[in-house]
């Protein structure tokens, strides 16, 4: 097997990261929940959870950044976590946030040895800080989460949490963002021993006092769509289990927020807010249009992200988990290839935005690559607009990080319903 060639694959147009190895020899083939973003002085920011593979483990934050809008990028810092295996405790999940002053925070699951559901889902909310663009950073510090009805009753137990998308600035001009919370084994429904029964919801977080600099550990989090109120979908055997993950959120022209999420009923599931994320509606299936068809999507993350000119593009896979014939619950199988479907606002309609059919954007060929032999693509991505220019950064079998544009062109064949006429 070829670096080189396994790197071409998706035919993409930046390269962020490429490992040492392919055999998992240098701790590094691991690279995943990709979240670009665009720093203070300009720069062009990414922070990851790397390790030598997923669950590893070696889980750690590292950050780089480039100067030239994504062409280059510098070696990636540990900011958290272990540096090698067996070498300190984890960390996971790092998203980052920007205060208008100029300072990063980077915020993560910070494991503590104690495992509720999992290791690598189990851990306390651990955040830094840099005032010069990410060249030195502060130590970690611990963020106080409030226990949640969905928790471990033992107050020492951490919370099963994940946020996977970077927040924005989407409420009131505060960050907000959606983040999955698993059920404690101790207080969720058994419905088997498949990890894709285990129940999880869509709970989110707004940031209050960002701007304010606070000290990491000041950061003050207000919750929403917490506990008995937290976002639910069914699972396509289990329609009493739970399994509502990874919500992705964007603004509508008339200031509600709408919400994707993942699920395991062979479809996407959407909600909207109209206070500003402070309560959401109950959850529905994601259609084309009004009285569409349903989206098809496995268990696999499927954001949405609004373009440069306020349109919208849905990333997802457009099976239902049955991909060649596998199972739905097969989701090392059916993550792939990776689509995209261009959105629109509807004034007036039930569902305010109304998706095109959905086109081929890339696909790896099923090639398997790491010490896990991963084929999925278009997992755990992030996208920026930057001078006008749209880019999907996504972790290419959680191993390469790379960006493909998404350019006019691509979009032109894209139509999206106009009315139900």
């Amino acid at each position: 097997m070829d670096m080189q060639t396994e790197l071409q694959r998706s035919q993409s147009d930046f390269v962020v990261y490429q490992p040492g190895s392919m055999d998992g020899s240098t701790f590094d083939t691991g690279n995943e929940h990709f979240l670009v973003f665009e720093g203070p002085d300009g720069a062009l920011m990414a922070v990851w959870t790397q390790s030598s593979y997923e669950g590893a483990g070696d889980h750690r934050i590292v950050f780089a950044r480039s100067g030239d809008d994504g062409r280059t990028w510098s070696a990636p810092k540990l900011l958290l976590g272990c540096p090698r295996p067996k070498e300190g405790m984890q960390a996971s999940w790092g998203f980052p946030l920007v205060a208008k002053s100029g300072r990063i925070y980077v915020l993560a699951n910070q494991f503590t040895g104690a495992v509720d559901y999992h290791h690598q889902i189990t851990g306390v909310m651990t955040a830094i800080c840099s005032d010069d663009a990410g060249r030195t950073w502060s130590a970690p510090q611990t963020i106080p989460m409030p226990k949640s009805p969905h928790d471990h009753p033992d107050p020492a137990m951490p919370a099963n949490w994940v946020v996977w998308q970077r927040p924005d600035r989407l409420s009131d001009g505060k960050y907000y963002v959606g983040f999955t919370r698993w059920l404690s084994p101790k207080v969720r429904m058994n419905f088997g021993n498949s990890w894709t029964t285990h129940e999880s919801v869509v709970e989110f977080m707004r940031f209050e006092n960002v701007d304010d600099c606070p000290e990491p550990r000041d950061l003050a989090i207000s919750y929403h769509a917490w506990g008995p109120r937290a976002l639910r979908a069914p699972h396509y055997l289990e329609p009493l289990a739970s399994v509502a993950q990874e919500p992705s959120i964007v603004p509508l022209p008339d200031g509600r927020l709408f919400c994707t999420m993942r699920s395991m009923s062979g479809y996407i599931w959407y909600s909207l807010s109209a206070d500003a994320g402070d309560t959401w509606c109950i959850p529905r299936p994601l259609l084309r249009r009004d009285f569409g068809r349903p989206i098809l999507e496995p268990l696999c993350c499927c954001p949405i992200y609004r373009l440069a000119d306020g349109r919208y593009v849905l990333l997802h896979h457009n099976n239902n988990g049955c991909f060649e014939g596998c199972r739905p619950e097969e989701t090392g199988k059916n993550r792939r290839p990776a689509f995209l479907a261009l959105g629109e606002f509807r004034p007036g309609a039930e569902q305010p935005i109304w998706f095109s059919e959905s086109k081929l954007f890339m696909d790896n060929g099923g090639a398997t690559i790491g010490p896990l032999k991963r084929i999925d693509i278009g997992v755990y991505p992030s996208f920026t607009t930057r001078h006008g220019e749209n880019i999907l950064w996504h972790p290419e079998r959680k191993f390469f990080l790379l960006g493909k544009r998404i350019t006019p062109d691509w979009l032109a064949d894209l139509a999206v319903p106009g009315s139900l006429d």
